[in-house]
């Protein structure tokens, strides 16, 4: 390996290494009527504000009831930590690859006062026999096709029966692509909301639909 090449590995290694000392970047944000306040930090998505495709979903969507719920590559949380807030008696959990992201969930989660109900943590550290009643997810699509495929057929069989899943993709992501190709795996997709680009997406299971 060049060295250019190790280079590239440490840095990648180190801007997410939740050990290495790294700079927090506050801000402040409304969701649902409450005032929320979050650390991003470098090495995870979103540095500093509320990105826009998520914002959109929230916006889009009502508070969900009560039930227990999973942020799909929750990052620093705002996602969880936002269902957390409005629903006080859910139980929400946040799942990240990126463990300076589920450090940083976990910290906003003290923060906003919601450390109860809701935990992230990296997948090999979610019980398998956990279920959910809903996923809300802004998935990461850059990831690729293929491993975007495979994390949402290992996560969506654990919706419980009736559950959904809430997703926002971009159009010029491949959102219209994704709806199809749910559909084709048997997971039913329709599209919620249309806005500036974005897509919101309801998820069910076909089995569930043809009751």
């Amino acid at each position: 390996m060049s060295d250019d090449k190790v280079a590239l590995t440490q840095d990648h290694y180190f801007i997410t290494d939740p050990n290495v000392p790294f700079e927090r970047y506050p801000f402040t944000t409304q969701v649902w009527g409450h005032e929320l306040t979050f650390n991003s930090g470098s090495g995870v998505f979103s540095r500093g504000h509320l990105d826009h495709a998520t914002a959109i979903m929230l916006d889009a969507m009502e508070p969900p009831a009560m039930g227990q719920f999973l942020d799909l590559g929750c990052g620093y949380g705002p996602i969880g930590i936002a269902i957390a807030k409005a629903v006080p008696i859910a139980r929400v959990m946040g799942v990240d690859v990126n463990e300076r992201a589920v450090l940083l969930a976990n910290e906003n989660a003290k923060l906003n006062g919601v450390e109860g109900t809701f935990a992230a943590a990296t997948p090999e550290n979610i019980p398998t026999d956990y279920v959910f009643d809903e996923i809300w997810t802004n998935p990461p699509i850059r990831i690729g096709k293929e491993a975007l495929h495979e994390l949402l057929l290992t996560w969506l069989p654990r919706l419980a029966p009736g559950g959904r899943m809430i997703s926002v993709v971009g159009k010029q992501l491949g959102g219209d692509s994704l709806q199809r190709w749910l559909t084709e795996q048997g997971w039913p997709t329709e599209r919620l909301a249309s806005e500036k680009r974005f897509r919101v997406f309801e998820t069910r299971r076909a089995s569930d639909l043809a009751n």
